[in-house]
């Protein structure tokens, strides 16, 4: 439960920051956070995929 009122007060704070911020800068900003998730996914799909193989 306080994990869940961590997250939204930390959501809160950083929507805050965003709405004051340059449009450019936000969506660079995104931009970033996806493809950095993106090669996330793509790790651990690869390394999921491998150790399913050797086991």
């Amino acid at each position: 439960m306080l994990f869940i009122v961590a997250a939204l007060l930390l959501l809160g704070a950083v929507l805050g920051t965003v709405a004051h911020a340059p449009l450019g800068f936000s969506v660079a900003a995104g931009a970033v956070i996806a493809v950095w998730l993106g090669i996330f996914a793509l790790r651990e799909r690869h390394g999921r995929r491998r150790h399913t193989q050797a086991h």
